[in-house]
């Protein structure tokens, strides 16, 4: 509370600690307060000595204190342990003669009396100061380290510890210890291994006694499955013999004498979470993922049990016999041990009644290996930690062929008969039902049911690893089932029986919500105790010892929240406020009159006591309870201590009953003195309390809550068990108020009567009660915790940060909206309504108890009312919430951070409880209309979740021109607004309805006209209709009331406008006949219609996914249609308008063709590529071409890959016609006219070796007709000619054969190809209208300048956004994969990964419209090659679009079979018509650009970059060389400034068509290039020198010294000699290498001239003067230059030049040095070495 002592001072913090101590109970005792110097934190009490803990961790010690050196025999006042000076102590523990301490770190400190090594110190028999004792584990590393410690108990002769891996620690003495050591004493502390695995929340001592408060297995804890043989001896644990008439199962297995059971025998294995040191060890904060494990089974031995002798008398009688051993779980010092871990019979009645639960449907399926483990409760304790396969299967068998045997009997029993038979008296009274369950019932403390307790439990064992121990009359050790299975032959009880209905367990929904768990301490726990137990204080029902820790199994699911040990008796506190006590009771100590009690039992106390806090003394009992006022209140249980008794010294306890001693618990009558008392001690005679002041109300606020939360508690567990667990858990068996044959009529009572509930409620409303049931045991659950919380908080911190409705608000919050939600949506279904008359046939017609249950004070309510009630309470306990949360934040100051806390988690409350609250008004609401609403409607309608909001019964609107006699009635729900109409005349009113989705539902206002008709039109999907009010204010009514409702159902509740958005996204299933019949969309919506992105889904399994415009598909999308021919699925991704297929796109279909091009009205229309073949091989046929109305037509590429062809020509109708060129991979080339898809009319064909016909054709390459064959060597036949080539046509004609004085020119009679193809300008037409369209053209050049540059803005703008939403919303595959040699990149979309910084800069810049009018100058000349440099790199752009395109059907051309040297011309003049028709469009952009061959008439003699231009020269780091290459341009282009297509746009174009035209060009001068090569490596075997004197270049010239790399420098100069190769001009050779390294012809005639320019700068040196060249000097030295630099397709280097050379300057300088490079390269084909 430190921020309370700042905020509040002293005044709220109050005094803390203030300690009374008394003894004995008679009115004239009055308390002693002992005043300290800080205040008191903890404190524990011996038999004459006690040990303070004060605030400071110091330690002080009071009374007779012999192991002190200078103890006198008189009491001694607090006195400081010096000892621990320096250490913070935490934890307190104090014993009869000896104590104990935890420090801060986790070390320990004892002190006090050792003769029975309790102090854990070895050679000493007494420690007269706290002295540290370690801990060591060595178990995970051979290091041993100590183990922190998180709080101590003490005995009379021995210690327990617990630490904080919540593991358990012993010392000292006795079988207390449960230690497995024959030495004694102990004094090094031992692990005790029994609890190993287990989580520990507790320890407490006794005299000879201990106890520990352990948390439950979860499954999850299990992980190891159950064992089929014994751990020691190997043999089976069961044996099974199938007699004729019966069977016989037993469990009568006994290892032989002399065995041990191995340590890890039954131990499970688990991984133990670690958790932090805590000063509240008892309440710890679980972890719901903290595993943990059972023990491993305690040998028992008890001889006189084994009953086997008895097993053949019924077995003679013919009766079907189950055998099962169960024999008495007892411990004792010295016996050896039956091992057998089956569960008892109270476990194989508990699995019964899960085999019922779990075997229902139309048939059970074969019980599986293993199964009855699995079936079995494990998480209480119930069933040891192995079991037996065949038992499993067997059992299961029984049980079903029992249900069998008696399934036609429980057909005429009705609900009374069946009550009746299995709870007698009960129901015929008419009072109550009470039943035994996971929690204690109402009536738990009446003197019946202690009794029936003491006949049930009392022969109860409790280990996980024994055998229960029974009533005599169950100790047969056999389960009989007389008369059932006396026909039932042994095959029949194999067979699996059938069961119609299940038992509804009173469970959660799934699992609880596992930030509770975390932050909660948990309930589910089990209490263990070994030790002595003459006295019954172990719990088991007898007064044997226990060496191992063995678990109560009494107390199981009891919710024990603390315990604690008195000398030879225990006590166990519930989180209900209830107490356990058992053990010595000769003083009374135990609460009530039973002596001794050997198993747990109520202690009596006035009803409406609940106790929370208890301790336990020598003698004596001590409780802390709330009574009628916030003040806690005390009862004493115990002896009378006289006021002049002297307390003896030694450590002998007499159990003789004193003279005075309390027969039950009694009040103290001085304890409302003592103020608010946090907790009590007990030790020897003495009683302690420690209590606080109230300063400022904070500590009364405290205990209220705790109160007011346990009360709270107390009240939903007497629901839960009372009301709902008899109407929800019949079915759930009471084994332990029946015997063995009754066992099999109760199953099949509680199926009758759940299927008589079922039927009874209906399906919907029966599942809505399983739900409201478990949320109702969720939010008890919950409190429960809560409660334990607070009050550990009461003991410890009192501090109002750690409360969990401050800490973690939102768990109290959902878990009671969920509930609150559950029970509007029961109420509103009428299941309150049909639960009268299971109520009724439970409860009969009194309603005492559900009325006090439901705190109702009126009379004669109606059953439904009580229940609703009832089922409200915990919305009552919302407003409690807040009300305390407001009065603990009133003793704070207004500015502390514990104010705002508290004032907003108050908020938080009251606002939920008035939601609550008004979700209940409309369930009640719309629970009457559903009451009184007429027709067989309902069912229909009627929904959980479904609220009314208005309905137009009084007839406030009604519906525009409807019939004279129809009625129309609307009604308006939260979620759909629901149009009822019917004929006044017939019975039933309404026919038909129709339901209309909120979500998908627009209202506008309709302005009032001089008709006077108030309007509102109502729009749906599918419909649209307008309804007429009686009123302006019933038309604002319920427009205001349909917007409200559609904002609500929108937002799911969040917010409340007056008006929804009218674009929002819904889900909606069409039902009308048309395109989308029983379609379903799910996406966004604008008034009425799909509008944006959504998916939509037919039932035949047809999909779109992307946009939507008007409800018609529009935008970019995905299509996917089922093929059931080939069963797979026809899927197109791209454009779509007015609902079809529009723009560009991908289709792949189902046949494994993909077409990836445009599209028009959902056909193939415009430029696309078609990619066939079987299964989408590697290489199918390709067409790349036009396309009209999903046929080719005009011109296009088909490369039949099967037959090794492409043809390049004119397509009509899916057919070849019109010119066209043929070539195959065999060489062949064929030029002419095409019709019906044939070789048909004038032609021209070519062989690979030269051999040429042209004339007439009349199918693929069949000759028929006039013609001419050429030979290769000149000669030639005329005539006529049929036949198909190749296969030896036949021919009638003249061989002609030239002359031999003829020249070689004249030899081969040339023939002109090209004649026959198609034109260049015709070719690709397709792809460049595309370009013109997205420009915003109807035809080339037709257009506004303005709206193209806007299209080409929104283009990149929108492209741009489509990728990242497209990526975003995760699509399902890309549109195109990586690019491949047959792609269409006209169609192409970039990935994510081509989206890099630097594009996105770009594409940003490219948004920005240029300045694209205005004079041309220098400057805005080299802009606007940058920005088409920048347009072209990215296909988002129009133009980018194009050059991808372009590039595409260009390599599709001539890339593969097209690679024949014969189709060089072609592809020169296609790259040519490509410039002109693209700076068609470069100049409809930059209207003031020059035309072709236009010069700028303001020259720029400053290149500054584009500084004052609108066009600025943006860095382009990808494209820096590019530029540099402009810049360095820029003199040639200073002297013409002439404007020409190919210097502005080959530079960006033709880089990407080099690789196929280089090929085309290497193929047709492969001849040439092979005779250049040839003389060159021939000319270059000579050295320098002589291949200077050999091309004739004189002596001047050449080079006398040349400079040694790297540094030239004069002194660093070489001679040149005789004998020196390739060092001559070196630096001209390698500069002319570089003309293989570029690709326009203006990036090659530079490097010409950087050639030239080396050459002259050598000579310069070597003359040291200035120098001009004349062509007869500078050749010879050019031809040496061009001989050393090797290039090896000079040829097609010359020739590509030549051929796309800039025109203006093939007369220049550059035309010049061109010219002479290319006679070098003809005069190195003539030369000759003499």
């Amino acid at each position: 509370m430190e921020t309370q002592r700042r905020c509040s001072g002293d005044d709220g913090e109050g005094e803390r600690g203030l300690l009374h101590t008394w003894k004995g109970y008679s009115y004239s005792v009055a308390p002693e307060r002992l005043l300290l110097p800080q205040s008191v934190l903890q404190v524990a009490l011996g038999r004459n000595h006690g040990v303070l803990l004060v605030e400071g961790g110091q330690v002080f010690t009071f009374g007779h204190l012999p192991w002190k050196q200078s103890q006198t025999a008189e009491f001694t006042a607090p006195t400081l342990e010096s000892a621990l000076s320096g250490q913070r102590v935490v934890a307190l523990a104090a014993g009869s003669f000896h104590s104990g301490a935890v420090t801060e770190d986790g070390g320990v400190h004892m002190w006090g009396d050792n003769s029975a090594g309790q102090c854990g110190l070895l050679g000493l028999s007494s420690v007269p100061n706290p002295t540290p004792v370690a801990l060591l584990d060595s178990d995970c590393s051979p290091l041993q380290h100590t183990v922190p410690v998180l709080e101590l108990a003490c005995g009379e002769q021995h210690t327990l510890a617990l630490s904080v891996q919540r593991e358990v620690w012993a010392w000292g003495s006795g079988c207390q210890l449960g230690l497995n050591t024959t030495v004694v004493p102990v004094c090094k502390p031992q692990k005790v291994e029994q609890l190993a695995g287990r989580f520990v929340l507790q320890v407490s001592c006794g005299a000879l006694h201990s106890l520990a408060l352990v948390r439950c297995l979860t499954p999850q804890d299990v992980k190891r499955p159950p064992a089929d043989k014994c751990g020691q001896c190997k043999q089976l644990l069961y044996t099974m013999t199938d007699k004729e008439d019966h069977v016989i199962i037993s469990d009568s297995h006994y290892c032989p004498p002399g065995l041990q059971q191995p340590e890890d025998v039954g131990r499970l294995e688990v991984s133990l979470s670690t958790t932090l040191l805590k000063t509240s060890p008892s309440e710890p904060t679980l972890s719901s993922q903290t595993p943990a494990s059972p023990p491993a089974p305690v040998n028992n031995n008890d001889p006189s049990q084994n009953l086997d002798k008895q097993e053949s008398c019924l077995a003679e009688e013919g009766l079907a016999t189950l055998n099962f051993d169960l024999p008495g779980a007892q411990c004792s010092q010295a016996a050896s041990a039956k091992c057998s871990p089956y569960p008892d019979e109270q476990a194989v009645k508990d699995y019964l009644q899960k085999l019922l639960d779990n075997t229902q449907g139309e048939k059970t399926p074969k019980v599986t290996k293993g199964g009855l483990h699995n079936l079995l409760p494990s998480a209480s304790g119930l069933i040891g930690t192995s079991s037996t396969n065949a038992l499993n299967n067997l059992v299961a068998s029984c049980a079903s062929a029992v249900g069998e045997r008696v399934a036609s009997t429980y057909e005429a029993l009705s609900l009374k008969k069946m009550m009746s038979l299995y709870l007698p008296g009960t129901l015929r009274s008419g009072g109550p039902v009470s039943f035994t369950g996971d929690v204690p019932r109402a009536g738990e403390n009446t003197p019946e049911h202690v009794h029936q307790e003491d006949s049930m439990q009392a022969k109860k064992s409790s280990s996980t690893g024994d055998i229960r121990e029974e009533d005599a009359e169950h100790m047969q050790r056999r389960l009989s089932l007389p008369g059932l299975l006396s026909q039932v032959s042994p095959r029949l009880l194999r067979k699996v029986g059938r069961s119609k209905t299940g038992a509804v367990p009173l469970t959660p929904l799934g699992v609880s919500d596992p930030e509770a768990q975390e932050v909660l301490p948990t309930l589910q726990t089990e209490v263990w105790s070994w030790g002595h137990g003459g006295q019954g204080q172990l719990g088991h029902g007898d007064n044997l010892d226990r060496l191992q820790p063995l678990c109560i199994k009494s107390l199981n699911n009891k919710e024990v929240v603390r315990v604690a040990a008195g000398a030879h008796h225990s006590l166990a506190l519930t989180a209900q406020s209830q107490l356990f006590s058992w053990g010595s009771n000769s003083h009374g100590q135990l609460g009530h009159m039973e002596s001794p009690s050997t198993i747990p039992r109520l202690a009596k106390l006035s009803e409406g006591i609940r106790v929370w806090d208890v301790s336990a003394g020598v003698r004596h009992s001590l409780m802390l309870a709330d009574g009628d006022c916030i003040q806690p209140i005390i009862y004493y249980s115990g002896e009378q201590v006289k006021e002049d008794t002297v307390e003896c010294g030694t450590q002998e306890d007499r159990e003789e009953p004193s003279e005075g001693y309390t027969q039950q618990p009694v009040l103290l009558p001085f304890c409302m003195n003592l103020g608010f008392v946090s907790t009590v001690f007990s030790g020897g005679r003495r009683c302690v309390a420690l209590s606080d002041k109230n300063v400022m109300g904070f500590i009364a606020s405290l205990h209220e809550l705790a109160s007011a939360e346990r009360r709270f508690y107390c009240k939903l567990c007497n629901i839960k068990t009372q009301i709902l667990r008899p109407l929800l858990e019949l079915g759930k068996i009471n084994t332990d108020r029946i015997f063995f044959f009754p066992i099999m009529i109760v199953i099949v009572e509680s199926m009758c009567f759940l299927e008589l509930l079922s039927a009874t409620l209906g399906t919907v409303n029966f599942g809505l009660l399983q739900t409201l049931a478990s949320r109702f045991w969720h939010l008890c659950h919950l409190t429960g915790q809560h409660a334990v919380r607070v009050t550990a908080g009461l003991r410890h911190s009192r501090n109002v940060k750690n409360l969990p409705i401050l800490e973690h608000p939102s768990i109290f919050l959902d878990s009671y909206n969920e509930y609150c939600s559950t029970l509007a949506d029961f109420h509103v279904m009428g299941g309150l309504l049909a639960m009268t008359k299971p109520v009724l046939d439970f409860f009969g017609k009194s309603h005492e108890l559900l009325q006090r249950l439901a705190e109702c004070t009126e009379e004669n309510l109606a059953i439904p009312d009580i229940l609703v009630a009832l089922f409200s309470l915990p919305m009552n306990h919302l407003q409690e919430y807040g009300r305390l949360l407001l009065k603990l934040a009133t003793c704070f100051e207004v500015c502390s951070d514990d104010y705002q806390r508290l004032q907003d988690s108050c908020s938080k409350f009251e606002a939920l409880a008035l939601l609550l609250k008004k979700k209940l008004k409309e369930a009640e609401f719309t629970f009457l209309f559903w009451k009184s609403f007429p027709g067989k409607m309902t069912d229909s309608l009627r929904k959980p979740h479904r609220r009314l909001i208005c309905e137009s019964s009084n007839k406030a609107l009604t519906l525009q021109n409807s019939g004279r006699f129809s009625v129309n009635w609307f009604i308006l729900f939260n979620d759909a607004l629901v149009h009822a109409q019917g004929v006044a005349p017939y019975k039933n009113l309404f026919s038909t309805h129709h339901v209309f989705s909120l979500a998908t539902l627009w209202v506008e206002p309709i302005s009032e006209d001089n008709a006077g008709l108030y309007g509102l039109k109502v729009i749906t999907p599918e419909e649209m209709f307008t309804l007429l009010a009686s009123s302006p204010m019933e038309k604002a009514k319920w427009i205001r009331c349909i917007n409200q409702a559609v904002d609500q159902a929108l937002n799911f509740g969040e917010g409340q406008k007056f008006e929804p958005p009218i674009s929002r996204s819904a889900t909606y299933t069409f039902y009308k006949d048309g395109r989308l019949k029983d379609a379903t969309y799910e996406g966004r919506w604008l008034a009425g219609k799909p509008h944006g992105r959504g998916v939509l889904k037919w039932p035949d399994g047809r999909s779109y996914t992307g946009s939507f415009k008007n409800g018609l598909e529009d935008g970019f999308g995905e299509f996917v249609a089922p093929n059931k021919t080939v069963n797979k699925n026809d899927h197109y991704q791209g454009h779509w308008k007015d609902g079809k297929m529009h723009g560009v796109g991908t289709h792949r279909y189902a046949n494994g063709e993909i077409y990836d091009g445009s599209f028009q009205d959902g056909l193939r229309h415009g430029h696309g590529m078609l990619r066939s073949g079987k299964l989408n091989t590697s290489s199918p046929s390709v067409f790349i071409g036009q396309w009209v109305h999903d046929k080719k037509t005009g011109y296009g590429v088909f490369d039949n890959i099967t037959k090794g062809e492409k043809y390049i020509g004119m397509w009509q109708d899916n057919q070849r016609q019109g010119t066209g060129i043929v070539v195959t991979q065999f060489g062949l080339y064929y030029e002419g006219s095409f019709k019906d898809n044939k070789m048909m009319g004038t032609g021209i064909l070519l062989s690979e070796d030269d051999t040429t016909y042209e004339g007439d054709f009349s199918d693929d390459w069949t000759l028929n007709g006039k013609g001419v064959l050429s030979m290769p060597n000149g000669d030639y036949l005329e005539g006529s000619f049929n036949g198909e080539w190749g296969l030896g046509p036949k021919v009638i004609g003249s061989y002609f054969k030239p002359h031999l004085t003829d020249n070689e020119k004249e030899k081969t009679r040339s023939v002109k190809l090209g004649r026959l193809c198609v034109c260049a300008e015709e070719k690709w037409q397709a792809v460049f209208d595309e370009c013109w369209i997205q420009l915003g053209c109807e035809a080339a050049g037709q257009g506004e300048n303005w709206k193209a540059w806007e299209n080409i803005a929104v283009a990149l703008t929108t492209s741009r956004r489509h990728i990242q939403d497209r990526y975003t919303h995760e699509t399902h595959f890309l549109f195109l994969k990586r690019r491949r040699v047959y792609s269409c990149l006209s169609v192409t979309f970039i990935s994510p990964e081509r989206l890099s910084l630097s594009h996105s800069r770009t594409l940003e810049s490219l948004e920005v419209i240029p300045q694209h009018e205005g004079p041309i100058t220098m400057e805005r000349y080299h802009a606007i090659r940058l920005y088409l440099v920048k347009a072209c790199d990215t296909s988002l752009h129009p133009l980018g679009r194009l050059v991808e395109a372009l590039v595409a059907v260009y390599r599709m051309t001539y890339v593969g079979v097209g690679a024949n040297r014969r189709l060089l011309p072609q592809a020169v003049s296609e790259i040519k018509s490509y410039l002109n028709r693209i700076f068609q469009i470069v100049r409809f952009l930059f209207p003031d650009l020059p035309e072709e061959g236009g010069v700028i008439k303001e020259p720029t003699t400053d290149f500054q970059g584009g500084k004052d231009s609108g066009l600025k020269l943006e860095s382009l780091p990808e494209h820096e060389d590019l530029k540099q290459n402009i810049i360095t341009e820029q003199s040639s282009f200073l002297l013409s400034h002439m404007v020409s297509s190919s210097a502005l746009l080959l530079p960006v174009l033709l880089p990407r068509l080099y690789p196929p035209l280089f090929t085309l060009y290497a193929l047709d001068k492969e001849r040439e290039d092979d005779v250049y090569w040839e003389c060159v490596l021939r000319l270059n075997k000579q050295t320098d020198l002589a291949l200077l004197a050999f091309l004739g270049v004189q002596q001047k010239f050449w080079p006398v010294s040349i400079y040694i790399p790297p540094a030239p420098a004069p002194e660093k100069r070489q001679e040149v000699l005789s004998s020196t190769k390739d060092a001559c001009f070196a630096s001209a050779v390698e500069t002319l290498q570089q003309i293989s390294t570029t690709f326009t012809p203006s990036d090659k005639l530079q490097v010409i001239q950087q050639t030239f320019e080396e050459i002259t700068k050598e000579v310069q040196s070597l003359l040291k003067q200035d120098f001009l060249w004349s062509m007869d000097d500078l050749f010879p030295v050019f031809l040496y230059v061009v001989l050393r630099a090797r290039i090896r397709n000079l040829g097609s280097e010359v020739n590509l030049i030549e051929d796309l050379m800039d025109p203006c300057v093939q007369n220049g300088e550059h035309g010049i040095m061109f010219t002479t490079l290319k006679a070098c390269y003809y005069q190195i084909q003539r030369e000759k070495i003499t």
